[in-house]
């Protein structure tokens, strides 16, 4: 079972998936994400990142669906995503595999790192309005570059996703979270 940690970590990205803010997840919310991430630059409509963004978030949502779809009902609620938490870390594979079409989507200019700015607008993405992120990005960034590369950020993808140890960076990787 999931930890109060993680928790209050991923009761705001079930906010963010949660486009109509009804307490459930419905296919509908994920089709709403990937407009949300169409607006970013490099992901417009006909090219071939929005196919891939558009892969990777409607596949979150089979999977999702199928994993935790508790009762059957077509929806996830949060109870029902949390149960799906435990299974994250014997996927590490997978989920760090979702990070590189998360990176390309991120990095507007394709210069191959992650900046204080692009890191903003990926939150701000996923969360579909402003958020402060004040400090955020320098826990991230490991080797204080002032930049995240591909290595990096996939590091600390993994880690949001399934860790449960308050003290990693990872766990701001999508913003500030309650407590």
């Amino acid at each position: 079972m999931a930890s109060a940690f993680q928790e209050r970590k991923l009761k705001g990205m079930f906010a963010a998936f949660d486009a109509d803010g009804d307490g459930y997840l419905r296919e509908d919310d994920f089709a709403a994400l990937v407009a949300r991430w169409s607006l970013l630059p490099g992901v417009g409509p006909g090219t071939q990142l929005r196919a891939r963004v558009e892969m990777l978030l409607m596949g979150w949502w089979d999977a999702l669906l199928e994993a935790g779809d508790a009762n059957g009902d077509g929806t996830v609620d949060m109870g029902e995503l949390l149960t799906l938490v435990d299974r994250l870390p014997t996927m590490a594979e997978a989920v760090t595999a979702t990070a590189d079409t998360v990176f390309d989507a991120v990095d507007a200019n394709g210069d191959g790192r992650i900046s204080p700015e692009e890191h903003r607008r990926l939150v701000e993405t996923w969360n579909g309005q402003p958020v402060d992120m004040t400090g955020v990005f320098e826990l991230l960034d490991l080797n204080r570059d002032g930049h995240l590369g591909r290595e990096e950020f996939a590091f600390l993808w993994r880690q949001f996703w399934t860790s449960d140890d308050p003290a990693e960076p990872g766990n701001w990787l999508c913003g500030r979270f309650p407590g």
